[in-house]
């Protein structure tokens, strides 16, 4: 039989070494490979854990994988500087996926990798005196690079080259995969279980894996092969196989595992809990908070620890640029030295190393649809405030600009700290002057009587201009009274799952006729009653005590559907690359993505254009990477094979 070869031998992301207490942190290494006498000591063990966790940084938190999971959905299409890396992600005939195109690769290319170090550990580990509990980390980043694969791709490989999950030091490159019942039945499940069975309820160091965390990824786990097997809408697979289930067991009995152990997870939460506020969640300054099951690292204190240059980096992992890619390029906006607008000109906000700015590569852009609809109650409900930069105020005097005063739109006054742009929540009562007859604004932005500030409507986003993505935002503690260094890498977490996912899992799987205690209601109202607590106005920036909990849970629907469910999940989790997933596990991605509209690229284009998808059911794989078909010593006819159908 033909082996696998995908550069496992040879290649490695980092390796560390471990600390022992749940207050240690990670420290890191840098190691180039692994071999298996590598894992003939406690030591060498231990780094082939730690590495597990600083793969995570290869996959998220890469700007071109949040394009993967989020682009051609409801929630993003290509923003005016989206090139064929995410017009072709888009499906709406601005491009065409492809093998090469695919940005898919990401995964593949990282997961297979940190797969072989897993099954090393796993070998080894025991012969060596490393704990089940330590073991059992391994077997959980197994468990979830092969979710990952599985939901992206199909069935995958097994047998990287020395046997189906065996440390591989063959160097035969070849392959052959599983289908997708084999991969959770062999792989997925068993080591979910006894990664549940062994891991701490407490984690073993910072951001180190639990029980929690494994009962969630095992819900979910649970959840989307129940999905697959029931198929609603009769999606291939591919390898063909039967949709059913090598251990003998219906989609009704995953369903209801799923909700049975995500509300284990939620009646028995350990360390972790719900944030107080929607806003807490996402605030930089609470990274790393009990709501945070997982996460991919990053320190501002050390770029050899981070891997990433704080000061410049070009677009590349192991570096935190995600957000860059959901950021418009606000630094053009300007205010003049006098009333009248005949004067000088001052770019009044400036690129800064600050949550609500950073870099502006304005290569995704939010749909009008998700503005307008997915978070149509911006009154009671924080999530949209919560989510999105929609006012852009001036900090001129970061930039050495010394001047007190300028002027904004309709000649009025600006001081530093004031709204320069406000992207408004919702339709004006009259009419918005776009034309820029008098103030020329550079964006194309418009103005409305008495305002100092310029102003976009929800049916006036574009591909040029449309609100940032606050939530994952840049943060430096470093900036002093400047910018900071906003083309750094971001030295924030970035996020993979939260405490909160368990609620929607129980929800979705109730909603799919699991039973029990909690009905799918009950667990969406209290995500919701949380949406309806405000602290703090984010765009307004002020104080803003206010609990809307009651009118939330009260226009909570009684029957709660799977799209109701979706569109909660979209408030909830926009922009932090959920959504493909979502949509493909529930086969919506051809109904809830199939049109958009949005205005186009040039500056003051306002004018809202539809566009639709072609979604075929073959897109809902991703193509093998054309990178991988590359380096396999395969016939044609083998590699023709391998491939998914379509590409």
């Amino acid at each position: 039989m033909k082996k696998f070869r995908i550069n496992t031998v040879a290649k490695i992301l980092l390796c560390t070494v471990v600390l022992s207490s749940c207050s240690d942190i990670l420290e890191e290494e840098p190691r180039n490979i692994y071999t298996p006498d590598y894992f003939e000591t406690e030591g060498g063990v231990l780094g082939g854990i730690t590495s597990m966790y600083a793969h995570l940084r290869y996959i998220y938190g890469n700007g071109y994988w949040l394009n993967a999971s989020e682009t051609g959905t409801d929630e993003y299409t290509y923003g005016h500087a989206g090139d064929s890396n995410f017009k072709d992600m888009d499906m709406s005939g601005a491009g065409n996926l492809t093998p090469s195109s695919s940005r898919a690769d990401v995964l593949w290319s990282n997961a297979f990798r940190n797969i072989n170090t897993a099954n090393g550990v796993i070998q080894k580990g025991s012969l060596v005196g490393v704990s089940d509990a330590i073991i059992a980390e391994a077997r959980f980043f197994r468990a979830f690079d092969y979710f990952m694969l599985t939901q992206t791709f199909g069935g995958v490989p097994l047998d990287l080259g020395s046997g189906e999950l065996q440390f591989n030091v063959s160097t035969f490159r070849g392959s052959k995969r599983n289908t997708v019942p084999e991969v959770y039945s062999k792989a997925i499940f068993p080591d979910l279980v006894k990664a549940l069975q062994d891991l701490p309820a407490s984690p073993r160091v910072t951001g180190g894996v639990t029980k929690t965390v494994a009962r969630l990824y095992l819900a979910k786990a649970y959840l989307t092969f129940g999905w697959w097997l029931e198929n609603p809408n009769n999606i291939p697979t591919y390898p063909q196989s039967s949709r059913t289930d090598l251990d003998g067991h219906n989609a009704q009995w995953y369903f209801q595992q799923a909700y049975n152990f995500a509300l284990e997870g939620i009646n028995n939460p350990g360390t972790y809990g719900l944030q107080a506020t929607y806003y807490d969640v996402n605030l930089a300054q609470n990274d790393r908070h009990k709501e945070m099951l997982l996460y991919a690292d990053h320190t501002e204190s050390s770029e050899y620890y981070d891997g990433s240059s704080h000061s410049y980096n070009s677009g590349s992992s192991p570096g935190n640029f995600a957000a860059w890619m959901t950021t418009w390029d606000y630094t053009f906006l300007e205010s003049s030295s006098d009333v009248s607008w005949a004067g000088s000109k001052v770019r009044t906000v400036q690129r800064e190393a600050a949550q609500a700015y950073g870099r502006p590569w304005k290569c995704m852009a939010p749909t009008i649809e998700a503005v307008k609809n997915t978070f149509a109650d911006k009154t009671n409900d924080s999530r949209y405030d919560g989510t999105f930069v929609t006012a852009f105020r001036s900090n001129w005097n970061k930039a050495g600009i010394n001047s007190s005063t300028l002027y904004g739109a309709n000649g009025l006054p600006v001081q530093v700290g004031s709204a320069i742009l406000t992207f408004l929540d919702n339709e004006p009562s009259g009419s918005i002057d776009y034309s820029n007859s008098v103030y020329k604004s550079n964006v194309g932005a418009g103005v409305l009587p008495g305002r100092a500030d310029f102003v976009i409507s929800p049916n006036g986003i574009s591909r040029y201009a449309y609100p940032n993505l606050w939530k994952i935002g840049t943060y430096r503690t470093d900036n002093g009274t400047g910018l900071g260094q906003p083309n750094g890498g971001i030295t924030r977490p970035f996020p993979i799952a939260k405490f909160s996912e368990l609620y929607f899992v129980a929800a979705e799987a109730a909603v799919k006729g699991a039973t029990g205690a909690t009905s799918a209601r009950d667990l969406i109202n209290v995500i919701r009653a949380r949406a309806g607590k405000w602290r703090w106005n984010n765009n307004g920036n002020v104080v803003k005590n206010e609990d809307n909990s009651a009118a939330m849970t009260a226009a909570t629907p009684t029957a709660i559907t799977i799209d109701y469910v979706l569109a909660e999940r979209s408030r909830e989790y926009f922009g932090e690359g959920y959504r493909w997933f979502d949509l493909v596990r529930t086969q919506k991605w051809g109904d809830l993505a199939k049109s958009y509209t949005i205005g186009g690229t040039a500056v003051g284009d306002h004018t809202p254009k539809t566009y639709n998808r072609t979604i075929s059911n073959y897109l809902y794989l991703r193509p093998i990477p054309q990178t991988q078909m590359d380096a396999m010593e395969m016939t044609a006819s083998e590699l023709a094979a391998y491939q998914n159908p379509g590409y």
